[in-house]
């Protein structure tokens, strides 16, 4: 399944969430639009892309004219695979977690590398929280951010369930990055160091004095080595093509070379940790 069909799926979910909010079925729903009650359940299940006047009526028609910018924030994610923070946070922070949630779950491995903070599957609350309203207030976007860390702490589940795969690196500079209070920072370092041993992850510390055939210039995600995701400052990017996924997987073979793991990994976390009682 590609990322256009998941986003286009979790349009569809948002909108028959609004259709059951204002306590309508689909039939009564079509009758209101002079639609075909088929169109309806197409497009709430996915199959069928809206357009922006469908949803500029669906939104009259359900009494939410205040959710047309959200449902047309989602349908410009459809249009490219690349797209800039304004557009994807058109929708609010809540809206892209549930897209990069949308993605994960077609996924049965998952590689994530971060270089500057730790990763979203992996960050607690408090973290998450401090890291949307940094986003939001940068690209001036909808503050959506309670709504936004409820469906990032819901992405966390997919960890603790049998059979899935995780594989985290993480520059150890993001260890030391102070994005939030230190009390804060503390216990996600706690969470962190909690990691090991989980069944489905596998998490591992690439040393500041490591030696590097790679620049680790940014974070990205590789999806079942099929799509890779890059969250750079102004845009995020998709990448299907197999030349630039194989680039990705052979900078990732190198981080992976050089991290540690286990008993090293756990004692640069304590490090950090540490470090932050002298400050």
């Amino acid at each position: 399944m590609s990322d256009y069909q998941t986003a286009r799926f979790a349009l569809g979910a948002r909108l028959r969430e609004l259709r059951a909010d204002a306590g309508l079925n689909g039939k009564t729903l079509a009758e209101r639009l002079g639609w075909p009650a088929s169109k309806v359940s197409k497009i709430e299940t996915g199959k069928q892309a809206p357009s922006t006047d469908d949803l500029r009526a669906l939104a009259e028609a359900l009494g939410a004219p205040d959710a047309l910018p959200e449902l047309t924030g989602r349908l410009r994610t459809l249009e490219t695979h690349y797209a800039a923070w304004r557009r994807q946070l058109a929708a609010g922070v809540r809206a892209r977690q549930e897209a990069w949630q949308a993605t994960e779950d077609t996924a049965g491995t998952i590689h994530n590398f971060e270089s500057a903070c730790i990763p979203g599957l992996l960050q607690t609350a408090e973290y998450a929280r401090h890291m949307f309203h940094r986003t939001t207030t940068l690209h001036r976007t909808p503050s959506d951010i309670e709504a936004g860390v409820n469906a990032r702490m819901q992405r966390q589940q997919a960890l603790y369930t049998p059979g899935r795969d995780f594989r985290f690196l993480i520059w150890e500079a993001a260890l030391h990055t102070i994005l939030c209070p230190r009390e804060v920072m503390a216990g996600q370092l706690d969470r962190l160091a909690g990691v090991f041993g989980m069944a489905t992850v596998q998490l591992g510390i690439v040393p500041l004095g490591a030696d590097l055939t790679v620049v680790p210039t940014h974070g990205f995600w590789l999806f079942d080595d099929q799509l890779v995701m890059v969250e750079t400052i102004g845009a995020e990017l998709r990448l299907t093509d197999q030349t630039e996924v194989a680039l990705y997987q052979t900078v990732w073979g190198e981080l992976e070379r050089a991290a540690v793991t286990g008993s090293q990994a756990y004692r640069l976390i304590a490090r950090a940790r540490a470090a932050l009682e002298l400050m």
